[in-house]
């Protein structure tokens, strides 16, 4: 069998070993139940339903020909380091900056990734997103996520 996409091959295999990965991750907890479902049942869903995605898209890489075989391009090594690290960031400082401080840094940072970086921009996504944020897991779900800096008390 001929690879024919080796982009969609590659992409294909990716998505099929991470839904697995999941979805065999999230079988070490409870299930509970379509009306109170557990913790491991919605991480099982999305790794089956990206298991399944994987699979049409390598099915698609084996069976339709693409102009060229879609070659692989180069890996675009410093907007994947700064996306990375921009998460990590975010983790590390939202229990301490809170939501309303971490979540601009995170838009900024991930903004600078890319080859065109513009302040107003940045500005409007920061506020959307952190009021947006504020008002769907603070403020809708309960949850405890500080929203300001802890020395702010």
């Amino acid at each position: 069998m001929k690879i024919k996409s080796q982009r969609d091959f590659v992409s294909g295999l990716l998505f099929l070993v991470l839904g697995v990965a999941f979805a065999w991750g999230a079988t070490e907890y409870s299930f509970g139940n379509s009306a109170r479902p557990g913790p491991g049942y919605f991480p099982f869903g999305l790794g089956i339903l990206l298991a399944i995605l994987g699979g049409l898209v390598l099915f698609k890489a084996l069976t339709l020909e693409s102009e060229g075989g879609d070659p692989i391009g180069a890996i675009a090594w410093r907007p994947l380091l700064v996306i990375v690290a921009a998460v990590a960031v975010f983790g590390i400082a939202l229990p301490r900056l809170g939501l309303a401080c971490t979540l601009p840094l995170l838009i900024t940072m991930a903004a600078l990734a890319g080859n065109e970086f513009h302040w107003r921009d940045v500005l409007i996504s920061s506020v959307v997103l952190t009021v947006g944020s504020w008002a769907l897991f603070i403020w809708g779900l309960k949850l405890t996520i500080p929203l300001w800096p802890t020395f702010l008390g």
